[in-house]
């Protein structure tokens, strides 16, 4: 058994162990998910001194690393094949890394623990296997496993409009994985593998243009639209839900305010990164000439995420809900980044992902503490709580701090590249975006004042600082943030190879060549 699929089943043979343990010993379930969770983040760390970053990955199956392939469903040419490159490498670490921080982020849940801790394995399975997979059906089956433990996880876990909230996820995600099934069975009839001459669900293979059929490759058309153009939105709206992409984003600050603190964390840090990973392993590779018709597009977007969702954040008077709109604007620096071709741009809309995990997992890991001392998220309900607990405002400011991009913090560098990468494509965008900056700055700011400073709510005088459980959540988090905002090599060396070749791979295709839409 390779280290991928040790990583990726481990949680599920602790889910297994866990149904099997005794109804009632939650301290014991408790520590088990812990232990399940610490095995894979301990593969994953060692992993990083094998890492070899000269091997970009991307097109190349003799460059993807810790490869494991194994036949499958034999009839339809289905494989088990998993191996990672610079793209996916650094999320496989951040989804380690933050499961196991949500284990102990869900201590306090006492409703069905046994439950609890089970979903939220098969959780973490489904989204490692996601960032592992190189056949598409397998990604698919790996995707949609994330669907069932989500919806539950929300629906029986939440707050009061978890029922409504769980429901609007599932049918909005399902959506979307029936837009990317059709277009997954699509590029499986028009690809043939040079090999075996039967069709595949070989990503790699795909990536290759001379697999795919001549209808596939230019010719053909849907309903009086090019195919490709056609194939490419299908999947571009799959993962946009998941980003979220305006107009698609309705359902995440639902989730987000009835989810409990962990789930929080799991779908700002990883789920928002899968919309973004898809896209750029599966649209930008597999259709590289349709992406470059979309660039312009994917801008916009981009930039409507960021302006829209920083004013959106800054109406709000629920805590939890700002930190969800304002992810919704930070992904929108990633869709830029994306969109401009540029080797700043988009290994900062990349580094911009892994940024965005760290400090929106300390921001809803900071909400939930609040919340289980005070009941309620709302801002203008607190007022100089600062003076009582100077060590949760620290870390507050910190979290708030990284996430508007101050220099020394992570988000900054990967801001900057964005910006300094975009600029080159999209001089009238990048400036637009810019001002969210701005925007960010003030809705931050003005939250920050209205929470720790002014006169003390007497309703708060002895509210509890941050506890050392809490702390042991936020502090690596914290060291993250301020090492890759000082130092950021040991991730741009490992992303920059993957996406300068992806760069390449994009650049050539001609976007003439298409239809139209």
């Amino acid at each position: 058994m390779g280290p991928l699929t040790a990583l990726t089943f481990f949680p599920l043979l602790g889910m297994i162990v866990i149904l099997l343990l005794p109804k009632g010993r939650d301290n014991i379930i408790r520590w088990a998910a812990a232990a399940f969770t610490f095995v894979p983040l301990v593969i994953s760390t060692v992993m990083i001194f094998d890492y070899n970053t000269a091997l970009i990955g991307v097109n190349d199956p003799n460059s993807f690393q810790f490869v494991e392939k194994h036949a499958w469903i034999g009839a339809y040419n289905i494989n088990y094949y998993v191996g990672v490159d610079g793209i996916s490498f650094p999320l496989v670490w951040l989804t380690a890394l933050l499961s196991f921080l949500c284990i102990f982020a869900s201590w306090g849940i006492t409703k069905s623990v046994k439950g609890y801790m089970a979903m939220f394995l098969l959780l973490e399975t489904g989204m490692m296997g996601t960032f592992v997979a190189l056949d598409f059906f397998l990604f698919y089956v790996f995707w949609e496993i994330m669907l069932l433990p989500m919806y539950f996880l929300i629906g029986i876990w939440g707050g009061p409009r978890r029922v409504y909230a769980a429901i609007k996820f599932f049918l909005y995600t399902l959506a979307g994985s029936v837009l990317m099934l059709l277009a997954m069975i699509l590029l499986y009839q028009n690809t043939v593998d040079p090999v075996t001459g039967r069709h595949t669900f070989d990503m790699i293979t795909m990536m290759n243009q001379a697999n795919q059929s001549d209808w596939l490759r230019a010719t053909g058309t849907f309903l009086g639209y090019g195919i490709r153009s056609v194939l490419w939105m299908a999947l571009f709206i799959g993962f946009a839900i998941k980003v979220p992409v305006f107009p698609f984003h309705t359902w995440l600050p639902d989730a987000h305010v009835e989810a409990p603190t962990a789930i929080s964390v799991i779908l700002a840090g990883i789920l928002l990164k899968m919309g973004t990973y898809g896209m750029l392993r599966i649209n930008f590779a597999i259709l590289p000439d349709a992406t470059l018709y979309f660039t312009e597009f994917l801008a916009i977007l981009g930039v409507v995420n960021i302006v829209y969702g920083a004013f959106c954040a800054m109406a709000q008077k629920d805590l939890k809900k700002l930190v969800a709109y304002s992810s919704i604007s930070h992904m929108g620096y990633v869709l830029l980044g994306m969109s401009a071709m540029t080797p700043a741009a988009i290994n900062g809309a990349v580094f911009q992902m892994f940024n965005h995990g760290t400090i929106a997992a300390m921001l809803f890991l900071l909400v939930g503490v609040v919340y289980d001392r005070a009941h309620h998220r709302e801002i203008n309900g607190f007022g100089g709580i600062g003076a009582v607990v100077p060590r949760y405002m620290g870390m507050f400011a910190l979290a708030f701090f990284a996430s508007l991009g101050l220099p020394g913090m992570s988000g900054f560098i990967s801001e900057v590249l964005v910006f300094l990468g975009s600029y080159q494509t999209w001089p009238l965008y990048t400036i637009i975006a810019v001002f969210g900056i701005v925007i960010t700055a003030a809705y931050l700011l003005w939250t920050i004042q209205r929470v720790f400073f002014g006169p003390l709510n007497e309703k708060y005088k002895d509210l509890p600082d941050i506890n050392g459980r809490e702390l042991f959540t936020l502090i690596p988090l914290a060291v993250i943030t301020i090492i890759l905002g000082v130092y950021p090599h040991p991730v741009l060396n490992i992303i920059s190879g993957s996406l300068n070749h992806l760069i390449t791979l994009v650049q050539p295709a001609v976007s003439v060549a298409l239809n139209g839409f």
